[in-house]
């Protein structure tokens, strides 16, 4: 699945099937979806979590915990996140996606060895073309898989984060729970905006949140 912007700044998903025939018209090429299967794919998200409250400025996570519940392996296992960036309406922007979070790194595991450049904050091996979709390949029955991205929020304000899952990229493998619904979901999430009073613990050499403790 692959989101969309639509008139009012809000966000829809779409299957990416639309976009493999688009793609398909460019170059007489191979159509990008002809080796993935059809069918559906039973999917159950175990855990997600990120946190309701943040700051600008200070890193954090949001995970998902997956699980293949069916009987089949999943081809090649997709989430799609909506929205770590929003519309501005500003005028005269050339471009009107502004970020709310910053991703630092994404989902999946670093190549190694890493590529021969200077990495600042590594992708993580999920990356697609797609702008906010993430693949991590095949998905065994009964396996599980944790995801995790790590990002910044730099735009303060209450926001609404959805995700959705698919079982491939192209939209013919779709992933259902086992009543037949969706696997998606929604984080409500207020960034304050100044970053959290933090102070390095003497004892331990943490961070932590709050102001230095002075004794009397």
């Amino acid at each position: 699945m692959v989101a969309r912007t639509v008139r009012g700044g809000r966000t829809r998903f779409f299957t990416a099937a639309a976009c493999a025939l688009a793609l398909a018209g460019c170059g007489g090429g191979t159509r990008q979806d002809a080796s993935e299967p059809s069918g559906t794919y039973n999917v159950q998200v175990l855990h997600a979590s990120f946190p309701a409250a943040q700051s600008i400025a200070r890193q954090t996570r949001m995970g998902l915990t997956v699980r293949n519940t069916g009987t089949r392996t999943v081809p090649d296992l997709a989430v799609t996140i909506d929205s770590f960036d929003y519309t501005s309406h500003y005028p005269e922007l050339a471009a009107d996606k502004r970020p709310v979070w910053v991703i630092e790194r994404g989902a999946g595991t670093i190549a190694s060895p890493p590529a021969e450049s200077e990495e600042v904050s590594p992708a993580g091996g999920g990356q697609t073309a797609y702008v906010n979709t993430w693949a991590f390949g095949a998905l065994a029955p009964g396996a599980t898989r944790t995801l995790t991205w790590k990002v910044v929020p730099v735009k303060s304000g209450t926001w609404t984060v959805h995700y959705a899952l698919a079982a491939g990229l192209a939209g013919k493998a779709k992933a259902r729970l086992q009543d037949g619904g969706l696997v998606q979901g929604q984080f409500a999430v207020d960034i304050a905006p100044k970053p959290a009073l933090t102070h390095v613990n003497p004892d331990t050499g943490r961070v932590e949140v709050g102001q230095f403790p002075v004794s009397p």
